[in-house]
């Protein structure tokens, strides 16, 4: 593939060559997977210091709050890209998600601490906005898919490595040690996304004021592939922000495998990204609509069989029979988001920014909600988190087949 950025029009003050580019997009996005996945291996020591309970899952909101701040705030940053550019939004997010690691590392008390994650929630969330609308900007298609797929390849790195990192750091610093790893990287990242070039000219940035972004909403709730892929994806985040809020304690207490947790987590990841891998060749040679659909079906399979698993084991079947049907499940998601994130984006270029952000925020916010919901009811079995993928599964695929209906 050639290097499409530096073929674009010269407003673009730097040239990038693709491989840096998709590279500095993945790491962008995984600012969120950073502040997450690095803390996993922490929630022991977070629920010794705060004095709960070990099987507790209350430290669970650490996450599910951070995925509110996420998802409100895409709704701020999508007009505020359109308007004002992709760098500047992004320069100011990261100043944000700086704030957040830092207060959360400074926090006396798990009230003040899922505070101080929703602010950095919101930090967050500019990065996803902004590197999903530069994609949009250089990408269409499924070039886009492709390269969406590329990117989720990178980004999948920070999953399989940040647990084991997390514990590390555990292992010889207090817990909120990783907090301000995450800030420091952060600003790392900052540094070299001085280098990224702005991708929508001014001639084409929209003005901010409410009847425009009314106009753009409006649009994006018209659009049916647009508004109808959004909400399959909601469902599709609530399946995952459940994992990523209990998968340490399904492990840890319910398996009775602590010391296997960053493995097992990290195994998962790379399974995600050989997933992406095989996406991106599959999405040139099928298409992306028909990959999205096949790996739908797929990824109700998978969730009905651990359901199976997860009954006939009485809410406790063997590790080794669990774990490998979930990952296959997880994998899945791999085939179908950024397809799915490519389906959204496709019909609205012109407001990418703003498309991003509803999208993205509408899933975050309601994947958060439901997703949470069920894991602080996972406790001693796996049949809850069985049981509501297969619901959460169904649900997207019935709202994806609804997306395509002409």
């Amino acid at each position: 593939m050639k290097p499409l950025v530096e073929e674009r029009p010269p407003h673009q003050e730097r040239q990038l060559r693709n491989g840096e580019l998709l590279a500095m997009l993945s790491l962008i996005m995984a600012l969120m997977a950073m502040a997450i996945d690095l803390m996993l291996s922490a929630f022991d020591e977070m629920r010794a210091t705060f004095g709960l309970d070990p099987t507790s899952n209350d430290v669970a909101g650490v996450v599910t709050v951070f995925f509110m701040g996420f998802a409100v705030a895409q709704f701020v940053y999508g007009p505020l890209t359109d308007r004002f550019g992709r760098k500047r939004i992004l320069a100011v997010s990261i100043a944000i998600y700086v704030v957040g690691a830092v207060a959360s590392a400074l926090a006396p008390s798990l009230g003040l601490l899922l505070a101080a994650r929703f602010v950095w929630g919101i930090g967050a969330a500019g990065s996803r906005v902004v590197a999903t609308a530069v994609v949009r900007d250089l990408f269409e298609g499924v070039e886009m898919a492709k390269a969406m797929s590329q990117i989720m390849a990178v980004f999948i790195m920070v999953p399989v490595i940040a647990p084991a990192l997390g514990a590390g750091i555990v292992a010889f610093l207090p817990w909120q040690s990783v907090f301000w790893a995450c800030a420091l990287w952060s600003v790392a990242l900052w540094l070299w996304s001085r280098r990224l070039p702005e991708t929508l000219p001014v001639d084409q940035r929209r003005q901010l004021d409410r009847a425009d972004i009314a106009d753009s909403y409006r649009t994006f709730f018209a659009t049916r592939p647009t508004l109808w892929y959004s909400i399959s994806s909601i469902f599709m985040q609530s399946v995952f922000t459940m994992y990523l809020a209990s998968s340490e304690l399904i492990v840890s207490e319910i398996f009775g495998h602590r010391s296997w947790f960053p493995f097992v987590f990290g195994v998962t990841a790379i399974g995600f990204g050989v997933a992406s891998l095989v996406n991106g060749k599959a999405v040139v040679r099928f298409g992306v609509r028909t990959v999205l659909n096949r790996m739908l079906m797929v990824l109700n399979l998978c969730a009905a069989l651990l359901v199976i698993i997860a009954i006939s084991g009485s809410g406790q079947p063997s590790f080794w029979v669990f774990m490998p049907a979930l990952g296959l499940m997880l994998s899945a998601f791999m085939f179908i988001m950024p397809n799915m994130n490519a389906e959204v984006m496709q019909p609205l270029p012109h407001i990418a920014g703003t498309v991003s952000a509803l999208s993205g925020g509408f899933r975050m916010l309601g994947g958060s909600i439901l997703g949470g919901l069920v894991a602080t009811r996972i406790d001693v079995s796996v049949t809850p988190f069985a049981v509501a993928a297969l619901v959460f599964a169904l649900f997207s695929w019935a709202s994806a087949y609804v997306a395509q209906v002409e």
